[in-house]
Order: C-alpha cells, then structure tokens, then sequence
C-alpha cells in the first residue's frame, strides 16, 4: 500500500492510498461483504465505486457514498465527506486535484480515446478552477504492453506520438501512462507526479501479463488544512 498527498488549490489537499495485490482483492464483482471487509482495512466508510465500462461518463458526487456503483468511468467532487475510488488491473487510476476538487478516473485506452481525461478536467474546472495537479497510480507499463499497430494509431492520434513504444522484446507497445500525461499536459494540469508503478510487478493484479481476475484500488478524498 502506498499513501501520498497532493495539494487542492490553497485551502485543501487529496491524500491518496493506492493498493497492492497484499491488501487484498477489490474486484467490484466479488462478494458484497468480503468488498466491505477489505475496504474497512484500507480506508473506513462508505467508498463511492464504479461499475468502469472503458468509457468517459463522468459523476458527480456531493455525499459519503453516493453514486456508489454507478455504470461510469469517472467521478468528481468538491466535498471532504467523499472517498471516490477507481479499480485496475492494468489501466491507468488517474487522481486530479482542482482548487478544493477532487476527481478520479480509470483511464484504459478506450477511455483515452473517448475522452474520459478532457472530460474530468472540464468538470472540475465547472467545479472550482482549472485543476493544475495529477497522480497516476500503478498500470501496465509499455515494456509487457503490447499493442496492435492500427488501435497504437487510433491512440496517438488523441494523446501524440510519443505513446508508441516497444517491449522488452521490441514488439509495438503503448506506453499507457505517457498518453495520460499527454492529455493532462494539453489540457493546463500543469504537474503530473508518477512513481511508475507497474502492475507487470507480481505485487500487482494484472490481466494482461497474469491473467488475473483480482483488482486493486486507488482511493483518493480531499481534507481541509
């Protein structure tokens, strides 16, 4: 488990955990309780999680939970009662703080390409301001991500050439975090912090190097100073 904090404009700051395969399976399908069991361990109360469909719906939440399960890729909020959470096992979970905002995303390539990054960004500036600082959290990284020439193209596309890369064994690869920077770069998110976590690393789930089922989470809740 990794825990970091980001700054929220002037008065606020998002304070982050991101999970490993350790602190157990957050897969949104598994058992309702065993889900309830394993949060209370990472993070008490009520965790607004969403049923990710690789798409660019955006919610927004006002209170503890609410929107929990919602069929979205993203959610925003400017209220310290809200603990948003996204889960991954090989997309990128972005966290973006605005002034006293916060948002979150699950960023895979198809949500790139629909526009789920433009989309949290223009929502958190209707919320309080252009946001100005991004987390990217653990997601496969282009050396184990191998990509087909044609979908690499529709990427670049969107989020610049500088997403084709290779594996380790020198076949096409998206480098999935590059295209998330990008994209914030382009839109003003002046700082994006990214501790290159791979989730190629057996510390993570992943379904593309493992074939794993299980899911991490990034959760992430904005605090007063």
């Amino acid at each position: 488990m990794l825990s970091r904090v980001i700054p929220a404009g002037s008065t606020h700051v998002v304070r982050i955990i991101t999970t490993d395969r350790a602190d157990g399976d957050l897969d949104v399908r598994r058992d309702e309780a065993h889900l309830a069991a394993t949060r209370e361990t990472i993070r008490t109360g009520a965790w607004t999680w969403l049923q990710q469909v690789h798409g660019s719906e955006v919610v927004v939440v006002n209170g503890s939970g609410e929107m929990a399960g919602a069929a979205a890729d993203a959610a925003v909020t400017a209220s310290t009662d809200c603990v948003l959470a996204i889960h991954t096992a090989d997309c990128v979970p972005v966290v973006i703080a605005g002034e006293g905002t916060l948002g979150v995303a699950h960023a895979g390539w198809q949500g790139i390409v629909d526009g789920v990054i433009p989309r949290v960004v223009d929502a958190l500036d209707h919320l309080g301001g252009p946001p100005s600082v991004a987390f990217l959290g653990p997601c496969i990284r282009p050396g184990s991500y191998e990509f087909g020439p044609t979908d690499l193209d529709t990427v670049a596309a969107v989020a610049g050439d500088t997403v084709r890369s290779h594996t380790a064994e020198g076949k096409p690869a998206l480098d999935v975090a590059t295209a998330v920077r990008n994209m914030l770069s382009d839109l003003g998110v002046d700082e994006t912090i990214d501790p290159l976590l791979d989730t190629a690393n057996p510390a993570y789930f992943s379904h593309r190097v493992r074939a794993d089922t299980g899911r991490q989470a990034t959760i992430a809740w904005l605090e007063e100073l």
